[in-house]
């Protein structure tokens, strides 16, 4: 936790005056005692009504001005804590965009969540419940027992005995539970990670029927998470009666030894019942100090989660922030010598790959599923870094743009069709913000959209739901692209992005942009030998490198793979 305190720079002030009034609360609290004992002692001895209820309006004073100042304490804590959050979540979310696509399929996706709102979570409270107790419960303690020493040295004995006694028990239970929570919260992460997984899944567990099996490993878990927090439960629940005793067997003795000490006039009665009410007190702050302890060390089990994905440095850095200027070159893209593995110790997923690109040239790759297609045009992007050799886009290299200068110039559209929550129109504008309903409805004509868009009835501001769940999956395929073509992008990646959709719409689409490219650079990564056999030009990679290149026609004659996958698709 002490590595995330620079995100309460901004709070210092909340983070002073929090512990401070609760400081204050204290004090307050630790005068009642001595206030009860003068009424007992003076007001009730001497029947003096004027005095007690004048000392009763005293501690009505005290607990209103504890009350305010412990909803003033609980105020800053509260700001502190949720400044420290909002600011946590901000730079984590910032820092995750900066991973590359490497990084992300190694944290994983629901990971990534759990981080982003549990361990966050988590943090923010520990930041709340430390700025409120970590002063206010030792405190208490300490402040009690000197009191304690004021009334009578003697009896004050009997609290250096409680206390550390009363501290054995709680921190000895906390010692065996705290492992436990521990366990249970990473039983509890399993548990959201399978609920997600299962309710993203229900679809094709149905289809399946694999419900059964499913709910017996949801339970399976679940019990194992009961049992965890059952055991746990239990031993937290000796916490209250083991206290209770020690406090009430402390509470006789002071009784017992208080009353003989009253009747030979060493003290007052009603000092008796302050030293009561300070024993009560080191009860109830020993036990908010055990709770802030059993919080903070959730938090900081969060925040050495948090942490780790903080240390984690993306492998693709932009380098440089001004754009490139004039960039031209008779090729559009080109791969020299290009390899890359996922890790240093994986296997190369491509391996010397040579190939070049002219401008307006239509390339399609193909090849078997794994062979590294989506990662070799993943790379023109800079989603990936070559680990060898290099990738040029108008003869510069990659490395060498700024990321939004040469993200602009392509217009990518992935495997998965991602859509957001939204109208149409909002989605068409995450590729240019400023896109006239004009050059969306020519983009959505070129991508084979404009139809079923016109029969939604609403048009442009027809509501999209989260992830395109209203639409087919080759509607969504059509609108990705129609984003991409809204952009009007010098190079058009199309990854496997027309799977959902029939022959004859691949075959219009295909001729669409065709014909509407404007000198654009197309590169088609598909399954179907159909869908690419009329482009400029062919790359054909099998277990990450490139056995054949070249026109529909030479490849036939010159490249067995390629003769293998048209002859089983029955494409001449």
């Amino acid at each position: 936790m002490i590595k995330l305190a620079h995100y309460l720079k901004g709070y210092v002030v909340q983070s002073i005056l929090g512990p401070l009034f609760k400081l204050i609360e204290a004090c307050f609290e630790l005068i009642v005692p001595f206030v009860m004992a003068n009424i007992i002692d003076v007001g009730i001895k001497n029947s003096d009504k004027d005095y007690i209820f004048k000392m009763g309006g005293v501690l009505v004073l005290l607990s209103f001005l504890g009350l305010l100042c412990s909803v003033t304490a609980q105020f800053f804590a509260a700001k502190a804590s949720m400044g420290f959050g909002t600011a946590l979540r901000r730079d984590l979310y910032r820092h995750v965009n900066s991973l590359s696509h490497l990084e992300i399929d190694k944290c994983t996706t629901s990971g990534l969540i759990t981080r982003m709102t549990n361990d966050i979570n988590s943090a923010q409270s520990g930041v709340n419940l430390f700025l409120r107790l970590f002063t206010r419960s030792p405190f208490i303690v300490i402040g009690a027992v000197v009191a304690s020493f004021k009334i009578n040295a003697k009896l004050a004995t009997i609290f250096l005995l409680a206390t550390p006694l009363l501290a054995l028990v709680i921190f000895g239970i906390m010692h065996l539970t705290i492992p436990k929570y521990k366990l249970a919260q990473s039983k509890l992460d399993k548990t959201s990670l399978m609920t997600r997984e299962i309710l993203e899944g229900a679809r094709v567990i149905k289809a399946f029927s694999r419900q059964e099996e499913e709910i017996e490993q949801f339970n399976s878990n679940a019990e194992q998470l009961l049992k965890i927090q059952l055991v746990s439960g239990r031993i937290s629940a000796i916490m209250n009666p083991a206290t209770y005793l020690i406090v009430n067997i402390a509470t006789a003795f002071i009784i017992w030894f208080g009353g003989k000490t009253v009747y030979i006039g060493g003290i007052e009665q009603g000092d008796v019942v302050a030293l009561v009410n300070f024993m009560s007190q080191v009860l109830l702050a020993l036990v908010a100090l055990a709770n802030l302890i059993v919080m903070m060390t959730k938090a900081q089990a969060s925040s050495i989660r948090i942490l780790e994905l903080f240390d984690i440095k993306s492998t693709v850095a932009e380098t440089v922030s001004q754009p490139i200027k004039n960039a031209k070159s008779e090729n559009k893209i080109e791969f020299k010598n290009v390899s890359f593995s996922y890790n240093k110790d994986s296997e190369v997923a491509l391996k010397n790959i040579n190939f070049e690109v002219k401008n307006g040239q239509t390339v399609g790759i193909i090849g078997a599923t794994g062979c590294g297609k989506s990662t070799l045009v993943n790379m023109i992007s800079r989603f990936y870094d070559a680990t060898e050799g290099e990738v040029l886009v108008d003869g510069v290299n990659v490395k060498d743009y700024p990321f939004e200068q040469l993200r602009n110039k392509v217009g990518m559209v992935l495997q998965k069709a991602v859509l957001f929550a939204g109208t149409i129109r909002d989605n068409m504008r995450w590729a240019d913000e400023n896109a006239s309903d004009e050059t969306i409805y020519k983009a959505l004509d070129i991508a084979q959209a404009r139809e079923f868009v016109d029969e939604k009835g609403q048009g442009l501001d027809f509501e999209i739901a989260q992830g395109g769940k209203n639409l087919s999956g080759g509607q969504r395929q059509r609108l990705t692209i129609a984003r991409a073509l809204t952009r009007k992008p010098e190079i058009l990646i199309l990854d496997d992005s027309s799977s959902a959709l029939d022959f004859a719409t691949d075959a219009k689409l295909r001729q669409q942009i065709a014909q509407n490219s404007d000198n654009m650079t197309v590169i088609i990564v598909s399954q179907r030998a159909a869908g690419i056999k009329s482009a400029d030009n062919i790359i054909v990679l099998d277990d990450g490198e490139i056995v054949g290149m070249g026109t529909h026609q030479q490849l036939l004659k010159d490249c067995e793979v390629y003769k293998e996958i048209c002859e089983s698709q029955g494409v001449e």
